[in-house]
């Protein structure tokens, strides 16, 4: 391989690492601020099951609001 494809190698990886510490970033800020967002887990469709001994809790319509809004934004930001 030549320098040429090792600098090439390097600057995916680069732009790689720069992707995920976004991804990361973005990750944290959305874990230190759900808190502060009443809406968030509290949706109709999240399963809630509490007994004497046991709560359960799937936030099911949390979960797919979540993947929709991370889906459109991963489409959007692939796109050439």
């Amino acid at each position: 391989m030549t320098a040429g494809g090792h600098r090439i190698i390097m600057q995916d990886f680069g732009k790689l690492l720069f992707f995920v510490g976004l991804v990361l970033a973005l990750a944290g800020l959305l874990i230190t601020t759900a808190g502060k967002i009443p809406w968030i887990g509290r949706l109709p469709g999240d399963v809630l099951i509490q007994r004497r001994n046991i709560t359960f809790y799937f936030p099911l319509t949390t979960s797919v609001l979540v993947s929709i809004i991370l889906t459109l934004l991963l489409w959007l930001l692939s796109r050439k």
